[in-house]
């Protein structure tokens, strides 16, 4: 049984069509790797699985777990999909970190606020995460004192603090310079295991080959094609794929 199993998700906004029915299924530890142009449907996709939004039609199964079926005339109390965003981690684009807090409180406010666990249990796995991010000497820095790629490593700790199923990536490096895009590629890379399931939506095709076991290419709220890296990009089948890729050769 997958870990993640998404069924014909559909979304709209108004009368636009933004998601026209997105199936994929991710086995555990497995890394999917979403790319495509810029309104393909991508960040739609990863605001749906993490309940920001509500598809309009279409189902999402974790674990064995039926968290939404769009078929189901009954709404989701904020409860239910406050329980259900638990099931997946987003690090956002802009890293959304808190001004007011410093390195370690951040990583560690979710967690005492949910009482996941002790409080002494919470900083010692919030100190174990930095420290898997390279940022164990920062744990009194503020927001503003660290670098972009400093920044969304932090985001990372903090997603990972909840343990969630799924790991999910929004463009993690488009705000970062290439320099600090490498650094926070490589933390991502690390997480790699045969328990960490991620999602990452990105442009860095080569991260997408070398790191992926399986690509889905989004072009207008469809997938257009979704395969092994090899299969994606050695030998994609659909020409808008192979229009996609050929623009983005310079990037790797």
């Amino acid at each position: 049984m997958a870990l993640l199993a998404v069924n014909d998700i559909k979304k709209d906004f108004g009368k636009t069509e933004v998601l026209k029915g997105i199936s994929f299924g991710l086995e555990k530890g497995e890394v999917l790797a979403i790319i495509g142009s810029s309104g393909s449907g991508k960040t739609t996709l990863l605001r749906c699985l993490n309940f920001l939004e509500l598809p309009d039609q279409g189902t999402i199964t974790v674990d064995g777990k039926l968290l939404f079926d769009g078929s189901d005339e009954a709404t989701l109390s904020d409860e239910a999909i406050r329980q259900n965003r638990l099931h997946f981690g987003l690090v956002f684009q802009n890293f959304n970190l808190f001004p007011q807090y410093n390195v370690l409180q951040n990583v560690t406010l979710a967690p005492t606020l949910l009482k996941k666990a002790p409080a002494d249990q919470i900083d010692k796995q919030a100190r174990r995460l930095l420290e898997k991010v390279g940022l164990s000497d920062k744990l009194e820095s503020y927001p503003y004192q660290l670098s972009g790629g400093q920044q969304q490593r932090v985001a990372i700790a903090r997603a990972l603090a909840l343990r969630p199923e799924v790991l999910c990536f929004d463009e993690p490096t488009s705000a970062l310079d290439p320099e600090l895009t490498g650094e926070v590629l490589r933390v991502i890379r690390g997480l790699k295991d045969k328990d960490t399931t991620m999602i990452v939506v990105t442009h860095e095709m080569d991260f997408a080959r070398s790191v992926a076991d399986k690509v889905i290419y989004m072009a207008d709220g469809v997938i257009e094609e979704m395969g092994t890296p090899d299969e994606v990009f050695g030998a994609p089948k659909s020409e808008k794929t192979r229009s996609f890729l050929r623009g983005t050769e310079h990037l790797y």
